[in-house]
C-alpha cells in the first residue's frame, strides 16, 4: 500500500477541515462531498455492490485481486482520515469473508486475496479502527482464516519438490 499517498490524502483532509467555515462557491462548479460522505457513497456503490462484486468474479484471479485492493484502499483511507465505519466492516466481512459463493470463488481462483482481506480486517480491529467488531463474527473470520491457511500450506507442500 501506499503510505505517501494516504500521508497526503490525510493532510488534504486536514487542509480542508481548517478551511470548512470558509465556503467554496463557483457557479456551475461540481458540489463537493464531506470525506466520510463520499466514502459511505463508494463504499455502497461500489464495494458492497453485488453487480461490482459479480463483475469482479468475472475476472478471475484479477477480479479477486482488485477486490482485496479495494479493501486496502478502504483501511487506508480508515487509517488516515477515520471516515470508514464500523457497519462497513461488518458487511465487508459478511459479504467477503463469509459469504459462501464468495468464499468459494476467493479459494478458487486467488485465495491469498481473501488471506489478504482477513489479514487487512483483523488488522483494523487490533489498531481500533473496527471498534465494536462482533466476537461471534470475529471468530467465524478466524476459522475461515485457519482453514485457508492449511489449505494454502497443503498447495506449498504439493507444488515444492522434494528433497532427497
Amino acid at each position: 500500500m501506499n503510505r505517501m499517498f494516504f500521508t497526503l490524502l490525510a493532510l488534504l483532509a486536514f487542509s480542508l477541515a481548517s478551511r470548512a467555515d470558509e465556503p467554496i462557491r463557483k457557479a456551475k462548479s461540481p458540489g463537493v462531498r464531506e470525506l466520510a460522505d463520499e466514502a459511505r457513497r463508494v463504499f455502497r456503490t461500489r464495494v458492497v455492490n453485488p453487480k461490482w462484486v459479480q463483475s469482479m468474479q468475472r475476472h478471475g484471479y484479477k477480479g479477486a485481486f482488485e477486490m482485496a485492493a479495494t479493501v486496502d484502499y478502504l483501511f487506508g483511507y480508515d487509517a488516515t482520515a477515520h471516515v470508514v465505519e464500523d457497519w462497513m466492516y461488518t458487511q465487508l466481512t459478511d459479504q467477503y469473508v463469509l459469504d459462501p459463493q464468495v468464499q468459494q470463488f476467493f479459494q478458487e481462483k486467488n485465495p491469498w486475496a481473501l488471506r489478504n482481506i482477513i489479514e487487512r480486517l483483523m488488522e483494523a480491529v487490533q489498531r481500533g479502527l473496527w471498534e465494536q467488531p462482533d466476537e461471534a463474527q470475529l471468530a467465524q473470520m478466524r476459522q475461515v482464516y485457519l482453514q485457508l491457511e492449511g489449505e494454502l500450506e497443503d498447495r506449498m507442500d504439493t507444488t515444492q519438490p522434494s528433497s532427497g
